[in-house]
């Protein structure tokens, strides 16, 4: 903004706020209407505090007025803010008692000073109008993934470079065991974009399960595209994550899909994941086949649901039963996270015992003595579309359609 010893540039203003709308990104209106505001600001700093004053500035030349505005009255009280009806009718004979009469006061000398503390409060809502763009640009990207640049830790937080502002990590949503330094880029996805007095404060993530589904949207065209669908997600992030996904074309292999030629695609994930196993398992509208499928990479014999009360009852192997439980009981509980049913898993010897003992049922479903061949079942290998994909290990739950 110029300033002669007059005050300001009308040209110079004009040129002004065209660049700072362009540089900035901010509507030309709104720049506007924050000048005028600053010129009241000025005035009534300079001329008086109690004056009731309206500033125009000309949106094509760039002219500036300052105009006191005056209440008509029969007798005057206080001389900046009222005016009587004969002074009103010089200016107009057709002023009445009570009407509103706006008369120019821009001084001459309104100069530097004003101008000043004008570009000060110009400044401020400038500012003001910048976090308003940024947080609607930010707040847009909610649920989305960006990349970010690390920029320090304080007290335990993670401050990232997200390109207009910051975002931070919490410590709760920092990977387990994840050492990140400066200057390290990562992906994070963004948690929530909130409003605070020095700005839009961007929360993001390192664990939240939707940072895997978006990790893999960059990697296969086939979820974009939509024929591959992501059903459920659930993740102990920095441990394993476990997928379910479907295909709606019958000749498209989802599971294939998402691991890539050679595996190509799931080990970009997995780099950007810092080596955390992921299952991707073949999603079925059949629980049984489902929680089957869910225990990769145990082999299961078979599975007996209780829909009621959604649990299930697994049959494995005697020398799968701790790969179906997994390392802490880690497999089991992704894949109960996973299905969104109970499941209980039983070796076959415990089941034989079971039988034996006649105590093999679960609540809500019989399972004894119903024409179920256990031994048959082993020999035959009679298991429900496992879909085992050697060398992935993999998650938290996104519920149904992730």
């Amino acid at each position: 903004m110029a300033m002669t010893n007059g005050g300001i540039d009308s040209g110079e203003l004009i040129r002004a706020i065209n660049d700072l709308s362009k540089e900035r990104r901010v509507n030309k209106d709104v720049l506007f209407s924050a000048i005028e505001a600053a010129l009241i600001s000025a005035y009534k700093k300079n001329y008086g505090k109690t004056a009731n004053v309206r500033a125009s500035i000309d949106r094509d030349r760039g002219e500036i007025e300052v105009l006191s505005r005056k209440t008509v009255v029969d007798e005057v009280t206080d001389p900046q803010c009222e005016m009587t009806l004969a002074e009103a009718r010089e200016i107009d004979r057709r002023y009445e008692i009570g009407d509103l009469v706006e008369v120019p006061v821009t001084p001459r000398d309104f100069g530097r000073i004003a101008a000043q503390t004008a570009k000060q409060v110009v400044v401020q809502h400038l500012r003001e109008a910048e976090r308003g763009v940024i947080y609607d640009e930010y707040s847009q990207k909610e649920n989305e993934i960006l990349t970010a640049i690390v920029q320090r830790v304080e007290n335990r937080n993670v401050y990232v470079e997200l390109g207009r502002t910051e975002g931070v990590i919490e410590p709760n949503q920092q990977m387990p065991g994840e050492e990140l330094a400066q200057n390290d880029r990562i992906k994070v996805y963004v948690l929530e974009v909130s409003r605070q007095g020095r700005g839009p404060q961007v929360y993001v993530s390192r664990t939240h399960p939707g940072l895997v589904k978006r990790l893999f949207e960059l990697e296969v065209p086939e979820l974009v595209s939509g024929v591959v669908q992501i059903k459920s997600i659930a993740r102990e992030a920095g441990f394993r994550t476990k997928m379910a996904v479907f295909s709606t074309d019958p000749l498209i292999d989802a599971v294939g899909s998402c691991v890539g030629p050679r595996g190509i695609r799931v080990e970009n994930v997995v780099s950007e994941l810092k080596t955390e196993k992921i299952d991707i398992i073949k999603w079925s509208s059949d629980p049984a086949e489902y929680i089957a499928n869910a225990l990769n990479p145990a082999r299961v014999i078979s599975v007996f649901t209780a829909d009621g009360e959604k649990s299930a009852r697994v049959i494995v192997p005697d020398n799968q039963l701790s790969l179906a439980i997994g390392k802490e009981g880690q497999n089991a509980r992704l894949a109960a996270k996973l299905t969104g049913w109970k499941i209980d898993i039983k070796s076959q010897s415990q089941v034989e015992q079971m039988l034996a003992e006649g105590e093999l049922a679960m609540e809500g479903d019989t399972m004894a003595d119903d024409g179920f061949d256990l031994d048959a079942a082993v020999e035959s290998e009679d298991l429900l579309g496992i879909g085992d994909i050697e060398g992935l290990e993999g998650e938290d739950d996104l519920g149904g359609d992730a």
